[in-house]
């Protein structure tokens, strides 16, 4: 059964550099999440399609940490919160802006309402191979060429951590009268302290879906969409999750979101801190690499040209190796039990959350480190 394998998998030694963000961390979050909590939407418990209680009381919870107008709890993951926003900001017919790295759900909401996509390509960074930040100039020369497009959508961050100006590009579509789209599914622990800054939510977006499983102490599938300015019609939305969203939303996935929520409104200073100093250990334990790179951070100083980047992905760079970010991932995996989430021909990406142990650091360190020494004795892999 899946439940066995699973158990099993959990009481393996395979280390998770990837998401959920609570990266299995049962003695920091000290919460289980068992079949006795599984209801529906029975009498006390409040209804998510028409909140008045306890949900409701989440909701705002969401909005008030966040500084959001409104907030709207996903347990469809954030696929559903990009459909849904699409779908209440633009009509049948309209044309969308996009950019060639958004997620396949924005090209899937043009295609499921019916809008004429336009594709803008970021600038590639020639030293990593990573699409760079969305140049608020590209968005400007694309909406001055074709005045039809009536919807900006953006990904910030990228899945490789790459942080686009998100004022900057509110401002230029807002100029046209355009509402801007953010998905920032990659972006929900950002702006909780200075070292991780860049958020979309208080930047100027209309709309911004987040998936707090990614990046955060919270089950897969658990988001949130944040309704910004007075440009997106909330009950638009809401109406438009009513129809997407499931009518039997799971209490354990929600409960999950109302979670993690109370844990950052109590801790937050002290978990990004010690998030941030683990991180800089990291980068010092790396600064020996010479072949392998990981993407700023250990000796890699240079901004590569970025507007901004977040320091919680660790893309590592391995151009200069003899290996594939394909082949690297492999050996992580097999070698030194460590799952990266995403690998490409020229790098691998590991995600990283305020749930990551000082352990878990140093073993991807280490494995690094050893990986890297292998190739320059000339033993490769």
């Amino acid at each position: 059964m899946l439940i066995d394998r699973l158990n099993k998998y959990a009481e393996g030694d395979v280390y998770p550099m990837h998401m959920p963000g609570h990266k299995r961390n049962t003695d920091l979050l000290r919460s289980d999440l068992p079949y006795n909590i599984d209801i529906t939407e029975i009498y006390g418990f409040d209804d998510l399609h028409n909140p008045n209680g306890i949900l409701l009381e989440m909701s705002e919870r969401a909005a008030a940490l966040y500084g959001s107008r409104a907030a709207f709890p996903l347990v469809n993951g954030s696929t559903v919160g990009i459909l849904a926003a699409i779908g209440a900001l633009a009509l049948r017919g309209d044309k969308i802006l996009i950019t060639s790295n958004c997620h396949r759900s924005v090209q899937n909401a043009a295609s499921l309402f019916g809008l004429e996509p336009v594709c803008i390509t970021p600038e590639t960074d020639e030293a990593s191979g990573v699409l760079r930040s969305v140049d608020p100039a590209a968005i400007e020369a694309a909406l001055k060429k074709d005045r039809n497009i009536r919807l900006v959508a953006v990904t910030s961050p990228s899945y490789e951590g790459i942080i686009s100006d998100i004022g900057s590009i509110a401002e230029v579509a807002h100029s046209y009268d355009i509402p801007l789209f953010v998905d920032s599914a990659h972006g929900a622990h950002l702006d909780f302290s200075a070292r991780f800054h860049g958020g979309a939510i208080l930047a100027g977006a209309d709309v911004v879906v987040i998936s707090l499983h990614k990046t955060l102490p919270a089950l897969t599938q658990c988001s949130l969409l944040h309704v910004c300015t007075g440009r997106a019609n909330a009950d638009a939305i809401r109406r438009m999750l009513s129809v997407l969203q499931t009518s039997s939303p799971s209490y354990v996935l929600m409960s999950s979101i109302d979670y993690c929520l109370h844990l950052l409104e109590a801790d937050k200073d002290r978990l990004f801190a010690e998030y941030g100093q683990r991180l800089d250990s990291f980068s010092r334990d790396i600064e020996s690499l010479k072949r392998l790179n990981v993407l700023c951070h250990g000796s890699d100083l240079s901004d590569h040209g970025f507007y901004a980047f977040d320091p919680g992905k660790l893309v590592i760079l391995t151009r200069n190796t003899s290996l594939s970010g394909i082949l690297l991932a492999d050996i992580l995996r097999e070698d030194f039990s460590i799952e990266l989430e995403m690998s490409r021909a020229d790098y691998a990406v590991a995600m990283t959350s305020v749930c990551d142990t000082t352990a878990g650091f140093s073993r991807l360190a280490v494995a690094l480190n050893s990986i890297d020494s292998s190739m320059t004795a000339g033993a490769g892999f």
